[in-house]
């Protein structure tokens, strides 16, 4: 028999730390990701909503979503990092560069620079930092995330192990400022509510209040979108459940969208501290969310402060729970994400 042409993807042992991967196939984006998003998930910031508030911002129109920028390259990575994952184990270091436009081209590519075999010698743990670029090879994102993937061959030989240094947090003076970006002229009269950086106080809990019931056809279709070809999210025989898992970057879309009350001027997201998805997500679910005022800082755009957030998804309503008096996160934890946003003075 002829050798298949058909790809399975890469397993464990196939990656090497050093290794450098160009992800197929470029994307051009444009307004219609930007209304399919807004039609999976209840997305409303001005910035990403419309032209003329952008302007009003010192921006040449509305950029898209700062999410669909991450989904667009997260799916590129999927075929070449985690089509044979087990679980998305985590993010770090990540940094919005440059906003992305209606008509920009984006590309990825990834590094290996970390892997780690794990006790009972049938997976391990393989971390990657990924960049996306824009039609000009301009990075416009940068992160890094770490994935546990099967072995081919259990009887494979080990790797030396490598485990990169994380950082915690990303310094917020490392933070891209977009050009041209002012917030001085940010009118809050048409963003929905009053609340501006010097409103929130390190500490401080916010409950979003509502929540979302994830349908099997949107998940599907947002996988799709987002080219994220990766069978846990599309072949119920893939799993021992025999369920489908949703994609843990349309948990992150739900949660960032829900947390527009109580934080519709959080106009951009600029970084990515730290993320886990704790438990698994399937169709039925109903998803809450709530926020933590982590910390703050100066931005070098004008008008414009940070905030640091811990955005939690939570399966129904939990508001502020997070972890048993043991420290293990509560089985209704979704997600733990840990990032930067922007906001008016």
């Amino acid at each position: 028999m002829p050798e298949s042409k058909a790809g399975v993807g890469r397993f464990f042992e196939d990656y090497a730390v050093g290794d450098v991967i160009t992800h197929a196939v470029p994307r051009t984006v444009g307004e219609g990701e930007r209304a399919l998003y807004h039609a999976l998930y209840p997305a409303r910031h001005a910035l990403h909503s419309s032209d003329e508030f952008a302007r009003a911002c010192g921006l040449p129109a509305s950029p898209l979503d700062d999410l669909i920028t991450f989904h667009v390259v997260f799916g590129k990575t999927v075929p070449d990092v985690s089509l044979n994952a087990l679980a998305n184990l985590g993010y770090g270091e990540g940094r919005w560069l440059k906003p992305v436009f209606p008509g920009d081209t984006l590309m990825a590519c990834s590094e290996v620079i970390g892997v780690r075999e794990n006790s009972n010698g049938k997976s391990g743990i393989v971390w990657v930092r990924t960049a996306g670029l824009n039609q000009r090879g301009e990075k416009v994102l940068s992160y890094v995330r770490w994935v546990m993937v099967r072995k081919r061959d259990p009887e494979a030989p080990a790797p030396a192990v490598v485990i990169p240094d994380i950082a915690p947090v990303v310094a917020p003076e490392s933070l891209a400022s977009p050009e041209g970006l002012d917030l001085a002229g940010h009118d809050s009269a048409l963003t929905g509510e009053p609340y501006r950086w010097g409103d929130y106080a390190v500490g401080e809990r916010i409950d979003h209040v509502d929540g979302a019931t994830i349908e099997e056809a949107e998940h599907m279709m947002a996988a799709r979108l987002w080219q994220n070809t990766a069978r846990v999210h599309f072949d119920t025989s893939v799993r021992p459940d025999g369920r489908r898992l949703i994609y843990g970057g349309h948990v992150i879309s739900l949660a960032r969208a829900l947390s527009f009350n109580g934080l519709a001027n959080a106009q951009m997201i600029l970084g990515l501290n730290a993320g886990i998805h704790v438990n698994p997500c399937h169709a039925g679910d109903t998803v809450h969310a709530w926020s933590e005022v982590l910390d703050k800082a100066p931005s070098a755009v004008p008008g414009a402060g940070l905030l640091r957030l811990r955005l939690v998804a939570t399966r129904g309503y939990a508001p502020f729970a997070l972890r048993d008096e043991s420290g293990k996160y509560l089985p209704e934890i979704l997600l733990d994400l840990d990032y930067w946003v922007l906001l008016p003075l």
